[in-house]
């Protein structure tokens, strides 16, 4: 199962929700969605503009995670 870092990526860079947002050029909404859960289905769209604001390779932001 995919996990996404978003938010500890964000927070180590000291970016909060809304200026994430507003650099990545993704929705408030999706962001929060994102936030609250880290297993939300994002387009490698929205992983590539997010990952392109924090500055890191995307694949930093997600983690495979073994099935429970």
């Amino acid at each position: 199962m995919i996990r996404l870092r978003v938010k500890e990526v964000a927070q180590e860079k000291g970016f909060s929700l809304g200026k994430l947002s507003r650099a990545s050029d993704v929705a408030y909404n999706t962001v929060k969605a994102i936030y609250r859960n880290p297993y939300k289905e994002v387009t490698t769209t929205t992983l590539n503009k997010l990952a392109a604001a924090l500055g890191v390779p995307a694949s930093e932001l997600i983690e495979d995670e073994p099935d429970a």
